[in-house]
């Protein structure tokens, strides 16, 4: 596998930094911290810039907080001056993982993202009889570091751009604590492997995906699995064969185990294609495709609490969730709660 040297001369460019800081506040214009950054512009650019180059820069501490949809995680924010330095890295070593990626594979990716996955997926559900649908066991809690590091030295071989990588690694906050034992492990190895990604950075986005990226080349290399679909850690297999279904199961499961990953007993199902299952925030069917009604109701909670509140900022503050609605069968839906106009 071909790596890529002298890479850290295009990351500590003044020009690339500056384009960095303009991606890490975009949406995040008035936040206190972005616009204390922002006064004082070129003078936290050379800052940063001088302490990479001297590999002085140490990531500060994250702010963590939770969400319970649509299912518990922990996410960790890191300060405005580490997301800059974040996205100075992906806007160069992105790029060099992404041609590891396979086609069907949809998170971070330009001209990708979770409503093409959905059109991938529905398409596919019309081609075969079967679905096996997984997700890995707490994916971003358990990416251990020392098989993170050891993949991404394929690709790059650029000793000042490995520190930076490893630097962000290694400062990773502890996640979700939960041990589980793999084929080889003594009593202590699952206490001492260092592992975790939080939630919420850019590089720890770009690494996941990358991570999980072997897996999508097993699938589709050795299993030779013609209908597959991958988002993060929720992937999909397609098959007119139940058996051939369960049989690539338990070869996933025993190849993610050098990775030391698991499948969620839980979340991993196999069902026929003509049964409409939730697939990235939607109910997805042959031919249409339905909000569940959960997210329905959770939508409806926040329009009447915006309402209250501040009615003017109803529009802008549900601009994604009805970007996500449209992608669905839900014409009628908002119309109903008064999102669209009604012709």
């Amino acid at each position: 596998m071909k790596t890529s040297k002298n890479l850290f001369q295009s990351i500590v460019t003044f020009e690339n930094v500056l384009s960095a800081a303009q991606k890490a506040a975009k949406g995040k214009r008035e936040n206190q911290s972005v616009l204390h950054f922002f006064t004082f512009l070129e003078e936290n650019l050379w800052q940063i810039l001088s302490e990479l180059r001297t590999k002085t820069w140490q990531p500060g501490s994250y702010k963590t907080f939770s969400i319970y949809k649509p299912k518990p995680r922990m996410i960790s924010a890191a300060p405005f001056k580490d997301r800059v330095v974040h996205h100075a890295l992906i806007t160069i070593v992105g790029p060099l993982l992404e041609r590891s990626f396979i086609f069907d594979t949809y998170a971070n990716r330009t001209a990708k993202g979770t409503h093409k996955a959905i059109e991938r997926y529905q398409h596919y559900l019309k081609k075969y009889a079967y679905v096996l649908k997984c997700d890995i066991r707490k994916y971003f809690p358990s990416i251990d570091h020392e098989i993170l590091k050891s993949l991404l030295r394929r690709k790059i071989a650029c000793a000042d751009t490995l520190w930076l990588i490893d630097t962000i690694i290694d400062n990773s906050n502890i996640q979700a604590e939960h041990f589980h034992y793999f084929p080889g492990d003594t009593l202590f190895t699952p206490h001492e492997r260092r592992k975790g990604l939080p939630i919420g950075n850019l590089t720890s986005q770009f690494f996941a995906n990358y991570y999980l990226s072997f897996l999508d080349h097993y699938v589709k290399e050795v299993l030779r699995c013609k209908g597959y679909v991958r988002y993060v850690d929720d992937y999909v297999l397609f098959s007119d064969s139940k058996d051939e279904l369960w049989e690539w199961k338990k070869a996933i499961e025993e190849f993610l185990q050098q990775f030391r990953l698991t499948l969620n007993s839980g979340r991993t199902e196999l069902y026929p294609a003509t049964e409409g299952k939730c697939f990235l925030g939607q109910k997805v069917f042959q031919s249409y495709r339905l909000l569940p009604s959960a997210n329905v109701r959770r939508a409806k909670k926040r329009i009447q609490c915006t309402l209250l509140a501040k009615p003017e900022t109803l529009q802008k503050s549900l601009a994604g969730w009805v970007g996500h609605a449209r992608q669905a069968d839900t014409r009628n839906l908002l119309r109903s709660l008064g999102l669209v106009e009604k012709s």
